[in-house]
């Protein structure tokens, strides 16, 4: 697992290849978003998924969703001071065309303190993905440009190694360094658990190479939410492929249209929980 962070870049798409191991990885990934979107949600905030439908745009065929989040509870607490009441919702529009994806988010809580016409561009968060069956040994794998690349901080994630999990975030069940799968065999991941891959070359691998572009243009403002954004998006992504592998027992016999038909019956569930129960999930630190 690899994350690739920068500030305020836009970057080209590129064709990529579509093994086998990547498509039970898809699999993997859908089924993962959908249950840590329901472990997200409850008590009015969480998730929302306004639509979830193919798109076909300029040769390239992938999976449309259209998210709403709502975060009253899991902001840090200067985010709050300054947020109207009611107006902590991100809308998250993302073109799943796997092996790439590209994800951009934008914050209701600006477009009502300031003019839309005001903000523009002041405000970014972009992520963009390429999964590869390696390593993560691929140098500049988003292809940036050579000034834009020397900007770019690397930031690797171990999802075995547990020191970089929040002791709030720890759960037992989905730590990979002590997990098993009963269905593969596979785990638990010790702490070489990457070299020994070098020589098992039969052995499924994923690289998940995330380029994460935040831009905040507030004065007074910027540095401070910027970093918070980048460090909570090292969060996420940890958490998540940590769960993506501890739960492979419950996707790796599903395809793809049980993936479809799993999402669209999270969509309603997700309702229902949103509008009933207790706050549930991930709360933003405030350091």
């Amino acid at each position: 697992m690899c994350s690739w962070v920068a500030q305020a870049l836009r970057i080209r798409k590129r064709k990529g290849d579509d093994g086998p191991h990547q498509r039970i990885y898809q699999v993997g990934q859908l089924f993962s978003v959908a249950e840590a979107s329901k472990n997200e949600t409850g008590g009015g905030e969480g998730i929302e998924v306004l639509k979830n439908e193919p798109y076909v745009k300029d040769g390239e065929k992938g999976q449309y969703t259209h998210k709403i989040y709502h975060l009253k509870s899991k902001v840090p607490a200067f985010v709050k001071m300054i947020a109207p009441e009611g107006s902590l919702v991100f809308h998250e529009k993302a073109w799943n065309a796997y092996p790439y994806c590209r994800t951009s988010e934008s914050a209701l809580l600006l477009l009502l303190i300031y003019p839309n016409e005001y903000m523009k561009d002041d405000f970014i968060i972009q992520i963009e993905t390429w999964h590869k069956p390696d390593l993560g040994k691929v140098e500049n794998v988003h292809q940036l440009g050579t000034a834009t690349w020397k900007t770019v901080e690397v930031v690797p994630i171990d999802i075995a190694d547990r020191e970089q999990v929040a002791p709030s975030d720890y759960k037992a069940d989905e730590d990979p360094a002590i997990f098993k799968s009963a269905k593969t065999g596979r785990g638990p991941l010790g702490p070489n658990w990457k070299k020994e891959l070098v020589t098992k070359t039969d052995c499924p691998r994923m690289c998940a190479y995330k380029l994460v572009t935040v831009q905040f243009k507030w004065w007074g403002l910027q540095t401070k939410v910027e970093n918070f954004i980048h460090k909570q998006e090292k969060r996420i992504f940890t958490n998540f492929h940590r769960q993506l592998f501890c739960w492979i027992d419950s996707w790796v016999e599903l395809n793809m249209e049980d993936i479809r038909r799993m999402e669209a019956e999270t969509q309603k569930e997700l309702e229902a929980m949103r509008r009933n129960g207790s706050v549930r999930g991930t709360k933003a630190s405030d350091d």
